[in-house]
């Protein structure tokens, strides 16, 4: 019998797959301290990045069944 994949759950909540096989990704420090950070900063840090390249191997284990 084969053992069953599993999920990392912080690996989970992080990333998410895209339909060009690539994995979405949020920035940091977004969540408090904000009055100490330009408008400017808080807005691009609004905005989602991909990860990189080569971290798509070690997200892709992380998460098989994504």
């Amino acid at each position: 019998m084969k053992q069953k994949l599993k999920t990392h759950k912080g690996a989970q909540k992080r990333f998410k797959k895209t339909a060009s096989g690539n994995y979405k990704r949020g920035h940091s420090h977004q969540r408090h301290i904000l009055t100490s950070k330009s408008p400017k900063r808080k807005r691009q840090l609004d905005i989602a990045g991909t990860a990189s390249k080569a971290d798509n191997f070690a997200i892709k284990e992380m998460l098989p069944y994504a």
